[in-house]
Formats: structure tokens, C-alpha cells, sequence
């Protein structure tokens, strides 16, 4: 829900405090640096430290941080507090906590009900990604309460660091089962599980270079810009693409249980850019919005059979190493893009890293099903 919540806000609060489109990009992509930093380390150390010691470090962190924010101003302390806080732009949760949280969730299910589990995690994180969205439509309530427009998008992100604080106070109470035994560092890890997401992660990286670009951070900002839309339409606008992103991950799980995961990332992920093209081309916003809808409904399928297949094709001690490696790559990527988008967004057009972005998705699509299609995990191997 907090991911959600600062996903649409950061765009319209940077915009409000006075930032050009190349410099919300700059801050988006500093949020995102901080979270790949977060990402490095939970990789290195979640195991010996500790899974939910690090888990509620994590929120701690970016709750704390997060005022940093709300009481700065310039691109510069914006961008501080947003390295710090770990702010999260893409308005999808896929930093530190979540390796982490991957690095768990094998161990409790078969091979078979693996991408089922994985499913039903990434369904209950999407409705809280919904619910936070429409929270991104407070601040429109509070101003028309009285509050004044900067007060009122600034009580958004004081919510943002209550729930995070909620967020530690839930993580501390997992079962001590969640650990890993205290080993020091990384376990080793086999010539074959390093190949394995050597080449995984480097595509992973073409997909998320391509996903930076189309943050919800820059989306909103798109839509607020292009259609003049409000801060409600746009909060509404979100909280129904994460409904669908939500009830698609079911929908994942069953198409992979009949044609494979890789055909169903593949097969669900490519025409969803290609919808992503048309939104850049569309003439109204509720034109717009349908379509945004439509692409929505496909783009998350690829969530839960991803991070299902990749901790399936290596061996179960290196699945904190695979699921650290290949999400620190795309943190890594999405922190690049951003400020590209921004710049890209003032000085050619606003569609531009609309276009671009799913350009570089339908190539990954492409180069995926070549790369990995014969590679197949141990439950379509029993088939």
C-alpha cells in the first residue's frame, strides 16, 4: 500500500514543488538508486544478519527518511531524501524486501504449487498497490477540506511513513522459521546456477531499462500533463490497473500449469507494450485510460512466473543469490532510466519514453523465449 501510495504521489508532489519533468526524472531515478543500494545489501547480508532483522530495518528506514522529503525542496534535498528513503517510483514493490521475501516463500510449498504461492503473494501485494494508488487521491480531499495544495500532498507521504512503520511492526512478527541459519556471506553457488542467472539477468536488465522508463511516477506525470487529468482521476486510474494486475496473477498461474512459464511471460508481456504504444498516440484521456486498462490486465502476468521460474531453475541454497542478483538488476536499471525519461519528456516529447520504453519490453520478449524456452523448471520436466 505504501508503494503504491508514493508510486502516483511522487510524480504530482515533485511537479507541485516546482521541478521541471527532467528533474522529477532525477529524483525518481535517486529513489530508485537508494533502493538498488538496499537491494545490494539485503543480497550480501539478509542470511547472516538476520531475514527479519533486515526486513524491519528496511521500513524503519524509509519511514524516517521519508520526512526528508516532506521538508525538503530543490532537486537536490528532494533527491537526498528520496536516495535515502528508498522511494520507490515504479509504484510496484520490488526492492530489498522483496529478495528477501522471495528467498522465503519456496521453502513453504511443492515444486508444483510453487507458482500458485508466488501468485497469491504478488495478488495480495497488488491490492495493496491498489489500495494505495486510490490513496494517492487524499490530497485532492484535503484541499478541497481547507488544506492547503502543498500541506495536502505532504500529509501523503506522513501516511506513506505511518504504514511503512506498520509494515516493520508485522515483519517482526514472522516466525523464526523464516531463517536461514545464520550462515556468514553468500553460499556458494554452482557453475550452472551462475550461468544460469548470468543470462537470465542480463536480459532481466534490457526489460527493466525499458521498465524505468515507464515508472508510475512518469506515467502519472504523463497523464497530469498531457490531459490536465486530476489527481483523483489519475488515483482512480491506477487503483483499477492494480485490481487487474491482482486478478492477472491467477490467470498466470493457471496458463503456466498448461503451456509453461516461459511461453506465459513471454506470450502475455509482448502485447501488452504493444498497448503501451497506443496509449502514447491516444487523443483523449479516457481514450487513454481504456487502453492503459487493457495493457494492465497483461503486463503483470509475467510477475509471478518470473520469480517462480527463476529460484525453480537453480538449486535451493542459491536461491537467495538468484533472487538477490537478478531483482538488484533490474533496481539497478530502473534507476538509470528515469532521469533519461524525464529529460527525454521536457526536451523531445512526452511520449517518448512510452515509445521507447516498450520498445526495449518487446525485444527482451523476443530474446527471452530464444534464450530460455529449453530450459525448463523440475515440475514441466514431471510432465
Amino acid at each position: 500500500m505504501a508503494t503504491g501510495l508514493v508510486g502516483v504521489e511522487l510524480g504530482l508532489y515533485l511537479t507541485l514543488r516546482g521541478l521541471s519533468a527532467a528533474q522529477v526524472g532525477y529524483v525518481v531515478s535517486a529513489g530508485l538508486a537508494g533502493a538498488a543500494l538496499a537491494a545490494l545489501v539485503a543480497t550480501l547480508s539478509a542470511d547472516a544478519h538476520g531475514r527479519r532483522r533486515t526486513l524491519v530495518e528496511i521500513a524503519l528506514l524509509g519511514a524516517g527518511a521519508t520526512f526528508l522529503v516532506v521538508l525538503g525542496s530543490g532537486p537536490i534535498l528532494l533527491g537526498l531524501g528520496a536516495f535515502i528513503a528508498m522511494l520507490n517510483g515504479m509504484g510496484r514493490d520490488r526492492g530489498a524486501s522483496l529478495i528477501v521475501e522471495q528467498a522465503i516463500l519456496p521453502r513453504t510449498v511443492t515444486d508444483r504449487e510453487r507458482t500458485r504461492a508466488f501468485a497469491s503473494y504478488n495478488v495480495v501485494q497488488d491490492v495493496g498497490h491498489a489500495c494505495g494508488a486510490l490513496l494517492a487521491g487524499l490530497p485532492q480531499l484535503l484541499g478541497a477540506a481547507g488544506l492547503s495544495r502543498t500541506g495536502s500532498h505532504q500529509s501523503a507521504f506522513i501516511l506513506y511513513a505511518v504504514l511503512l512503520l506498520l509494515t516493520a511492526a508485522l515483519h517482526r512478527r514472522l516466525s523464526p522459521a523464516v531463517e536461514e541459519g545464520g550462515r556468514s556471506g553468500l553460499r556458494p553457488v554452482s557453475p550452472a546456477g551462475k550461468r544460469i542467472v548470468a543470462r537470465i539477468s542480463s536480459l532481466f536488465a534490457l526489460d527493466s531499462l525499458g521498465g524505468g522508463f515507464l515508472t508510475t511516477a512518469l506515467l502519472a506525470f504523463f497523464f497530469f500533463e498531457r490531459f490536465g487529468a486530476s489527481e483523483m482521476a489519475i488515483a482512480g486510474l491506477f487503483f483499477a490497473a492494480r485490481i487487474l494486475n491482482a486478478l492477472s496473477h491467477f490467470g498466470a498461474a493457471w496458463l503456466a500449469g498448461r503451456i509453461g512459464l516461459v511461453n506465459t511471460m513471454v506470450f502475455t508481456h509482448m502485447p501488452s507494450s504493444l498497448l503501451l504504444v497506443t496509449v502514447a498516440f491516444a487523443p483523449t484521456f479516457p481514450v487513454a485510460a481504456a487502453l492503459f486498462i487493457l495493457r494492465e490486465g497483461l503486463v503483470e502476468m509475467d510477475v509471478p512466473t518470473r520469480q517462480s521460474y527463476v529460484l525453480a531453475v537453480v538449486r535451493p541454497e542459491e536461491r537467495t543469490f538468484a533472487s538477490g542478483v537478478t531483482n538488484l538488476v533490474r533496481m539497478g536499471m530502473w534507476a538509470v532510466a528515469p532521469a533519461f525519461g524525464g529529460f527525454f519528456m521536457e526536451h523531445v516529447s512526452l511520449m517518448t519514453p512510452l515509445v521507447v520504453g516498450a520498445g526495449m519490453k518487446i525485444a527482451y520478449d523476443a530474446l527471452l523465449w530464444a534464450s530460455f524456452r529449453s530450459v525448463k523448471p523440475p515440475e514441466e520436466h514431471a510432465s
